[in-house]
């Protein structure tokens, strides 16, 4: 009984951890489980341990029943090491900065060979002899059986202690203190086992680590402890990226509406009319601002519910690119800036992709640029790759700007993220065009690469695949503009919104264009105006209705005998893919608020100078 002593100790220990373990709130996560597994492995390995030592004692009238139990406890040693290992290299792969594929294809192929490895050593303690000790109260088991224990335990070891050297940087320093612990005691425990093979000791060493491993790593409640303190400290994050935001929103929003009220104030006190002109442009440069600060909100929160798509059309590329142009020249202004341009003379003619989404990735990036240089130049490249139907946009934006520091790389397409912000406080943005930027570079299954020189410029460049076009299809697009001279004096145009600040604004833009406008403020009074036989020649629909919308309000002009009157959708519905959805449902056109002059006038040539 004396060598049985530690064993049945263990016994107790191991029943009162299974007890206490078990009956917690447990976390449910993979190294709590496997040290589940662990606790119970090592409470049936006491059990075994007990009955091998009274088999062996009885060893002559037993005989093939303690052979069983005798190698079930080795069996049992193999399994406990096996499990042990599985959990070491479980935290080590937790602990480095993997992708969560990465770390699971990696911890898959481990647990793969820790299984065939187990497999391999339990089939040969099967198959070589087992041998017995039953005298002078020495009882103990030992052979090639148990000699195969003892090499995959020297294996594992050697493996552990590589592991843990590799990465201790890594591992919190309480998750390989029982590792460091079984390495010292088991290589204490294997000596005294070789000198002293009584003692038996092993299963006392099992319940000692896992004992060990309970109060420094798998303690349920320092466990929720830990992780109530990360949900705390995320909320306490997400409150100050929320507070931050607002603070941030509300600076940005109300720069552009100052502007606009203040400059709306000094017109209406104004007798100057060029002083009211320039005041005016100052209004519009104002509302742009804000306009766009609005669409990166509401792209930012589609991006996040997954309900961004990608509209694939067939474009004109080279228009495109002469459009940014445009827009990035008006942007730079006075500024002491040159702007470089280079397109690919192969760029092909037509092109299949969402060029609302290519134009605004790569305006993000031209407008970056503008915004942080001040002086210098700007180069933007456009080059191509193509390779049977697919053309691989390269298109590159390098600056003079202020560059970027080499630690802020990482977090430069993180939202609501700003750098410098002493130095740069001047600098209107809100944190979201480069991760809005990023966001459909990915959807569209590009790439974005950046290189930066802090102080010295920055270059980012986007590479995107978009289908070749070998010969225009017929599809319905927007007809082009007709060349004759605006002449629609005496038509008549229906204005449908239910906001009169709208239907004036409209009313107004019209009135320079002598035609005839009639405004009605719902659904119900447009179709009472074309059922009482009412004639226009162009109607021009909100959407956004009570009660009828305009999609709703259309469908029921179509079922009116003889209507064709165009009618084009005037909405503050401008998310990118919105026009296509309009000209799904039949609209002709497609117009969205606040009202571009020049698409105003665009709608106007095509639909009403056709008819003269």
């Amino acid at each position: 009984m004396r060598g049985n002593f530690f064993t049945i100790c263990s016994g107790f220990y191991i029943l009162l951890l299974l007890i206490v373990f078990f009956s917690k709130k447990r976390l449910n996560s993979i190294e709590n489980t496997i040290y589940s597994y662990l606790i119970v492995t090592n409470f049936f390995g006491v059990i075994l341990a007990i009955m091998c030592y009274f088999c062996i004692l009885q060893s002559e009238v037993l005989g093939l029943f303690n052979t069983i139990i005798s190698k079930s406890y080795v069996i049992y040693v193999l399994t406990w090491v096996s499990i042990f290992s599985v959990y070491v290299f479980t935290i080590i792969f937790n602990s480095r900065d993997l992708t969560v594929k990465e770390r699971e294809k990696k911890q898959k192929n481990l647990y793969i060979i820790t299984f065939i490895i187990y497999i391999i050593f339990a089939l040969l303690v099967c198959i070589f002899p087992l041998y017995y000790m039953n005298e002078d109260y020495k009882v103990y088991s030992y052979g090639p059986a148990a000699n195969i224990v003892y090499l995959i335990v020297l294996i594992y070891s050697i493996v552990w202690s590589f592991m843990v050297i590799k990465n201790y940087k890594n591992i919190q320093r309480n998750k390989y203190t029982p590792v460091i612990v079984y390495l010292l005691v088991g290589l204490i425990v294997m000596i005294i086992s070789k000198l002293y093979p009584e003692t038996l000791l092993i299963t006392s060493l099992h319940t000692f680590v896992t004992f060990l491993m309970y109060f420094t790593i798998e303690n349920p409640d320092l466990k929720l402890i830990k992780e109530l303190n990360i949900a705390r400290d995320q909320a306490e994050k997400a409150n100050h990226a929320k507070t931050d935001f607002l603070s941030n929103m509300s600076h940005e929003i109300r720069t552009p509406l100052n502007a606009i009220d203040g400059f709306s104030q000094l017109i209406l006190e104004e007798e100057n009319m060029d002083t009211i002109k320039d005041e005016a442009r100052d209004i519009m440069a104002a509302s742009q601002n804000l306009l766009e600060i609005v669409n990166g909100i509401l792209d930012i929160s589609k991006i996040e519910a997954n309900k961004l798509e990608i509209v694939n059309v067939e474009y004109e590329p080279a228009k495109v690119f002469d459009e940014l142009v445009k827009l990035t020249k008006a942007r730079i202004g006075e500024k002491p800036l040159e702007l470089k341009v280079n397109i690919a003379k192969d760029l092909p003619e037509y092109l299949n992709g969402d060029y609302v989404r290519v134009k605004q990735i790569v305006l993000n990036l031209l407008t970056n640029a503008v915004k942080y240089t001040k002086k210098g130049h700007i180069e933007f490249n456009v080059d191509i790759v193509k390779k049977d139907n697919v053309c691989r946009l390269i298109i590159s934006v390098k600056d003079t700007g202020i560059g970027i520091k080499k630690e802020n790389i990482d977090k430069l397409f993180t939202k609501f993220e700003r750098f410098d912000l002493d130095k740069n406080i001047t600098i209107e943005g809100t944190g979201l065009g480069l991760a809005i930027t990023k966001k459909l570079v990915d959807l569209m299954h590009g790439k974005i690469v950046v290189d930066s020189v802090y102080g010295k410029g920055s270059n980012f460049t986007v590479a995107l695949d978009q289908r070749i076009v070998t010969k225009k299809k017929e599809v319905k697009e927007i007809p082009k503009e007709v060349v004759k001279p605006l002449n629609i004096k005496g038509k008549k145009i229906l204005v449908v919104d239910d906001n009169l600040i709208n239907l004036k604004v409209a009313a107004r833009l019209l009135e320079a264009y002598k035609v005839e406008t009639e405004s009605v403020s719902s659904g119900f009074d447009c179709l009472k105006n074309i059922e009482d036989g009412k004639k226009y020649d162009l109607i021009l629909m909100d959407d956004m209705m009570p009660k009828l919308s305009g999609v709703e309000t259309f469908k029921k002009l179509k079922e009116i005998e003889g209507f064709d009157t165009p009618v084009i959708a005037l909405t503050a519905n401008a998310i990118a893919g919105m026009k296509e959805n309009y000209l799904k449902e039949g609209f002709n056109d497609y117009i969205s608020k606040p009202i571009d002059k020049g698409e105003l006038e665009r709608v106007l040539k095509t639909y009403l100078n056709a008819k003269e």
